[in-house]
């Protein structure tokens, strides 16, 4: 950490600016993010939000704020009662169980746990503790069992949403409810119903509305004065600004000083919905390619813009994580054979290390810096991150060749402190997994086979057939079978006497899909049915000789130009 800490600027939503940030306790912030409702898998739109804000999060603590962090689970609510009822579950359970289930995604993501994962129905009592200070205040009234929200004695409603009551027609994401005194009065208490959960109230048998949750959990682990609040772009209306409203009810003094939003992912630019039927669960994505691989697609993008869900880009995101893998291993391999006698000094002399790597780590450390402009990402993501690489590959190659002793030690030291700063910046980012290099590598090549439907014996067949054309002067036989793998997102590469393979981007994708359903399969026949997204192809596809970590895929037929 610096010693100075960087001024760190936020867009408010509520101020509709970028903000310096200012936290309330020097040195401490609290931030409250909106959960998920837990009664299906999770999509790649909630992946969008926590991967912000665990990036947020991240960097907080990078800057040396300590954080306390609450991200709740709704556990009740209309959605989940009829998904379990259409089972004939409890409520409560279905619920658990689809927050394990996210909890298991989010760990695959490499989000951090929050510091607080409060549920729903373990607070209720703060629940109608608050519903009913808002009732003492004049801002709620009863109906029949039922209690709502009075919109017209909270004169600053609208301040988030930019919306005038007048707008808030019924219907329109407005309950439609005529014993309302406003139709934009909203639920603090619902009365209980036959085969739904309840709870006992100053109102009778019941359960809460849905926004009244967070303003109530919020206040318990954060007081109602606290830094930063965040979620969806769609939660901006009705949720959150029902909460400052009901908030504010409560506790007059009630305030979050950041509203913090992240935008949607669409699909074909079109907003991602289970109405709509365009969305991918985050276990389905991940059931082809590397949660890492996920994660750095959604990082490509501003937190707070549209990111477009392709094929085509998740694809390049694999081959990127692979690329920043595959360099570290690399790295790795060649300082494990040169670590004795590469001290930080030699002979009772500090080691410098080259000038190239000292300007690639200022750019890496600038890089990081520029995250406190409203958590920039694209720039250390797709500028400093990848030149360091291409740093450390070239210096691999430096590294074999014949040196004096002193160059090939700044060479050495070089490539160790070029480790640690990617691995730091890796490590804000949440791309540094805790396991081996090797290990992730592993993973990355048993996506890609699940992908091409290949398993790892057909394709080690494939290199020996290959093999044998190649002997036998075949080379066109050769270069289909290289073609052919290729297709499927897997490039084989001669190294010295040995061929080996890799994942790469499909080569010739005529028609981009999303597999319904992929397993390994024994041969290139028994390809799994796929059920085709149409996507847009936004960027061209890489070539697929193109050089990764010091090795370069050729053409078997030794008279054709090679591809540089």
């Amino acid at each position: 950490m610096a010693e100075e800490r960087a001024e760190l600027i936020v867009y408010n939503s509520l101020t509709k600016q970028k903000e310096v940030f200012k936290p309330r306790v020097p040195g401490k912030v609290g931030m409250y993010v909106c959960g998920v409702t837990a009664y299906d898998y999770s999509h790649i739109g909630h992946a969008r939000a926590y991967v912000a804000f665990d990036v947020l999060f991240r960097y907080l603590k990078h800057l040396g704020y300590e954080v306390t962090y609450v991200r709740n689970f709704t556990d009740v609510d209309d959605k989940i009662i009829k998904r379990a009822n259409e089972r004939g579950v409890d409520p409560i359970s279905l619920s658990k169980d689809f927050s394990n289930e996210y909890l298991q995604d989010m760990e695959d993501l490499q989000c951090l746990l929050p510091t607080h994962q409060p549920r729903v129905s373990d607070h209720m009592k703060e629940i109608i503790d608050m519903i009913s200070q808002i009732e003492s205040n004049g801002c709620a009234y009863r109906v029949e069992g039922d209690v709502y929200f009075s919109v017209d004695n909270s004169p600053k409603y609208g301040q988030l949403s930019g919306r005038k009551l007048e707008d808030n027609r019924s219907g329109e994401r407005v309950a439609v409810d005529s014993r309302k005194r406003n139709p934009a009065d909203f639920a603090l208490w619902k009365s209980a119903k036959e085969g739904e959960p309840s709870w006992e109230s100053p109102w009778g048998p019941g359960r809460p509305g849905w926004h009244i949750e967070c303003s109530a959990m919020s206040a318990k682990y954060l007081t109602p004065v606290f830094d930063i609040h965040g979620g969806g772009m769609d939660l901006i209306f009705p949720h959150h600004e029902n909460e400052i409203a009901q908030s504010c009810a409560a506790c007059p003094d009630s305030n979050v000083s950041y509203w913090v939003h992240n935008g949607f992912v669409t699909t074909n630019d079109e907003k991602m919905s289970k109405s709509l039927g365009n969305f991918f669960t985050i276990r389905k994505v991940t059931e082809l390619y590397h949660p890492l691989a996920l994660r750095h697609f959604l990082l490509g993008t501003h937190y707070r813009s549209p990111v477009n869900y392709s094929i085509t880009q998740i694809e390049i995101a694999s081959e990127a994580v692979y690329r920043i893998y595959q360099t570290l291993q690399d790295c790795q391999d060649a300082l494990s054979l040169s670590r004795e006698g590469s001290a930080d000094t030699a002979g009772g002399k500090k080691v410098r290390i080259t000038d190239a790597a000292n300007e690639c780590i200022r750019n890496l450390q600038n890089d990081v810096k520029k995250m406190s402009d409203d958590l920039h990402t694209y720039s250390l993501l797709n500028s400093a991150l990848p030149e360091a690489l291409k740093l450390i590959n070239s210096s691999l190659t430096q590294l074999k060749k014949k040196q004096q002793q002193k160059q090939k030690q700044s060479v050495i030291q070089s490539l160790i402190e070029l480790e640690k700063e990617v691995r730091d910046a890796l490590d804000i980012l949440g791309l540094l997994s805790k396991l081996e290099y090797s290990e992730v590598l592993g993973q990355l090549k048993s996506k890609a086979l699940i992908r091409s439907g290949f398993e790892d014996e057909y394709i080690e067949d494939q290199i020996k057939e290959r093999a044998l054309a190649r002997k036998n002067k075949e080379f066109s036989r050769g270069d289909k079978i290289r073609s052919d793998l290729a297709s499927k997102g897997i490039a084989l590469m001669d190294v010295g006497t040995e061929t080996i393979w890799r994942p790469c981007m499909p080569v010739q994708q005529e028609q981009l899909a999303v597999p319904k359903e992929a397993k390994p399969c024994k041969d290139a026949e028994k390809q799994p049915e796929a059920q085709l997204v149409q996507v847009k192809l936004e960027d061209p596809l890489p070539n697929e000789q193109e050089k990764s970590s010091g090795v370069e895929a050729v053409k078997d037929n030794p008279t054709l130009p090679t591809t540089p």
